[in-house]
């Protein structure tokens, strides 16, 4: 009686459990968040020092490198898997908090988590821990590349090979799908971060300067590119000269950025080739045809489907809304979650 009365009153929920963002959906409605995946913690002195969690999401995330001692900013999430297991499930607990609004019954929803197709199975329980410890009553997971897809609108579940490249912030998913299952699923650890992580290492090698996360992040959002192109972007960024240990500021140009994007990008261009090698040729066929879909946060790298286009050959198509797709292919994979039994990864 209870359980059906529980079922009745809570709402489902499809997460998006990424490194840089996290999203939830709520069945019946849409997307109701889209926060980063960052937690501060306070560590509070005296006799009964405690940790306290003193912000999640936006505001946590404005704190990146702006902290006192007393505070750590932890991004819990590292590779698209869990890095800080305890600290995942609080934020989760606050952020389920925050997307259910009534407030008259706890909420123990049915969860739709993605996990990155290269996942290990203990990474993967470490996901449906955090989640049941979060308050779901049931957890089901669904791997990136398929949400990725069902969120671009690919004809998933025909017989018609569909290749999908899903760039997150700590892993690159690609996947060729066909009825409903995966044909091939490659996930190579390279996303925004590492392409940050580039941008950091080479204002470091060639200006001596030292910059942070968020202002390397602002750079590749702002003119950073990954294909030559004929306009030429500068922009200032102020950073600490390691030499005299003040702060500088000094313009930078989008060739710049280019040049240090090189090697992450070349890792993603090496795990789509090799996607394409192991891919049946009657697939194959269909994705000649129709070319594969880039979706996630990487995808809005300015000419980045001119590069794979150059490299592979194919067409190369950037979903619309890329960065809301996993979570929007993750909901819609909740609302016909009983008709749909393929497409859920098993533990």
């Amino acid at each position: 009686m209870f359980g059906f009365l529980s079922k009745y009153f809570s709402n489902d929920l499809a997460i998006d459990l990424g490194t840089a963002n996290t999203l939830i959906y709520v069945r019946g409605r849409s997307i109701v968040l889209d926060e980063p995946s960052v937690v501060a913690i306070r560590l509070e002195g005296g006799p009964n020092a405690k940790k306290t969690i003193q912000a999640v999401g936006r505001e946590a995330k404005e704190m990146l490198g702006k902290a006192p001692g007393s505070i750590t900013v932890i991004r819990p999430m590292k590779d698209g898997v869990i890095a800080d297991f305890t600290v995942t499930e609080q934020m989760l607990k606050q952020f389920i908090k925050k997307a259910h609004d009534s407030k008259l019954f706890s909420p123990s929803p049915r969860i739709i988590i993605c996990v990155p197709s290269g996942s290990t199975q203990v990474e993967r329980r470490a996901i449906r821990e955090s989640a049941l410890g979060a308050g779901a009553s049931q957890v089901y997971l669904i791997e990136e590349p398929m949400a990725a897809a069902i969120g671009a609108g690919l004809p998933v579940a025909e017989a018609t090979g569909s290749m999908v490249v899903d760039i997150g912030g700590g892993t690159t998913e690609v996947g060729v799908i066909s009825l409903g299952g995966m044909v091939y699923a490659g996930s190579v650890r390279v996303g925004g971060d590492k392409l940050d992580e580039a941008i950091i290492n080479y204002i470091s090698r060639n200006y001596g300067m030292m910059i942070g996360e968020n202002t390397a992040e602002n750079i590749k959002k702002n003119i950073g590119s990954a294909f030559p192109g004929a306009e030429i972007k500068e922009m200032e960024v102020s950073g600490i000269n390691k030499a005299e240990g003040i702060p500088r500021k000094f313009t930078i140009s989008s060739n710049e950025i280019l040049e240090a994007l090189t090697d992450p990008l070349n890792q993603i261009i090496s795990a789509v080739k090799s996607a394409l090698e192991k891919t049946p040729p009657e697939l194959g066929a269909d994705i000649a045809e129709k070319g594969m879909v880039l979706t996630g946060g990487g995808a809005l790298l300015r000419d980045l489907d001119r590069l794979l286009m150059e490299e592979t050959g194919l067409p190369v198509i950037v979903a619309d809304e890329p960065l809301t797709c996993v979570a929007r292919g993750c909901g819609m994979a909740l609302e016909k979650m009983d008709k749909l039994g393929s497409i859920f990864a098993s533990d």
